[in-house]
């Protein structure tokens, strides 16, 4: 009886420990991805686009905009095609999640917040983003991304000062 006891708590650590390891970026390739993404911004900020677009699938992406338009076709993003489409600013990410779905697909999910320009005037961003990034010849890419409007009252509007060093 008592080495069944035994081997009955040891199964329910098990199993509980080896949840804990396999949520919210423990699995290697949750943190390769989670790694990817904050590159992916970060080139997006400093308009890097040569990086932008090795970090997006060759086969193409899939998006929507925050903007309630419909969803966008699939999309073989190019160098030139970001410096015409980039709206210009500064977007952070925040509370990045990830989860691995399967051998080569992992899912992030986030909330992203800054300043972005168009037309030469700057308004504050604040989106929660989903996406799915895909391993396409041993590299972490994204596939797909969708925004979605974060508007909630009660919280700071994102102002051009809060970028000031």
């Amino acid at each position: 009886m008592k080495r069944l006891m035994h081997y009955s708590i040891t199964l329910i650590f098990g199993l509980l420990f080896f949840s804990v390891l396999s949520a919210d970026a423990h699995l290697k390739a949750e943190q390769e991805v989670l790694s990817a993404l904050l590159k992916y911004f970060e080139a997006r900020n400093n308009e890097d686009y040569k990086t932008v677009v090795a970090l997006e699938s060759r086969s193409g992406t899939y998006g929507t905009n925050s903007d309630g338009s419909f969803h966008k076709p699939r999309l073989i993003s190019s160098i030139e095609q970001w410096e015409k489409a980039n709206q210009g600013g500064v977007t952070n990410v925040f509370y990045p999640q990830a989860i691995q779905l399967s051998e080569n697909v992992v899912f992030v999910r986030f909330y992203s917040e800054g300043m972005v320009s168009a037309g030469g005037k700057a308004s504050n961003y604040r989106t929660r983003v989903t996406m799915n990034w895909v391993k396409e010849n041993g590299s972490w890419v994204m596939k797909t991304q969708h925004y979605s409007a974060a508007n909630y009252g009660g919280v700071h509007l994102t102002q051009p000062a809060d970028f000031d060093d």
